[in-house]
């Protein structure tokens, strides 16, 4: 498939966790983000759950104000996707898990942070085309 679809980004600051380590975490937050939707293994999602990674330099980013050491997870989602509230805490708390443990105790649980955003229906490209979260969910039923 050409398009995207549910990115997710994680982003960490500089010696958090090393660029081998943050690979790791990312295939496996990619993994319980499928798992978590009951998509493990899906042709159809499994290719299109992108994410990007991105090591940010130690002044990269602020807390009041102020240079902080830390973790950023956020996925971007049609409205239906992270919607339960029981997806919503076992999905986060895996995730947050990975991402601490990648950080080998360099990082305490409360720098690693977490959000969602769901989209615009309609908004999703699959193969070139703009999909509605009825026509995603159309073609999810066929992988």
């Amino acid at each position: 498939m050409k398009g995207t679809d549910m990115p997710l980004a994680l982003n960490y600051t500089q010696g958090v966790m090393t660029e081998e380590a943050g690979l790791k975490a990312g295939k496996k937050i990619t993994e319980a983000f499928l798992k978590w939707h009951g998509l493990g293994g899906n042709k159809v999602m499994t290719p299109n759950v992108t994410m990007q990674i991105q090591a940010l330099p130690k002044n990269g980013a602020l807390s009041g104000g102020e240079p902080v050491e830390g973790a950023w997870l956020e996925c971007k989602t049609p409205s239906f996707a992270l919607a339960a509230r029981d997806i919503q805490v076992g999905f986060f708390k895996e995730a947050t898990d990975i991402i601490a443990a990648a950080a080998e105790g360099r990082l305490p649980l409360d720098r690693i942070y977490s959000n969602v955003v769901h989209t615009v229906d309609g908004t999703w490209n699959l193969d070139g085309e703009a999909m509605t979260n009825s026509q995603i969910s159309e073609r999810i039923a066929q992988g």
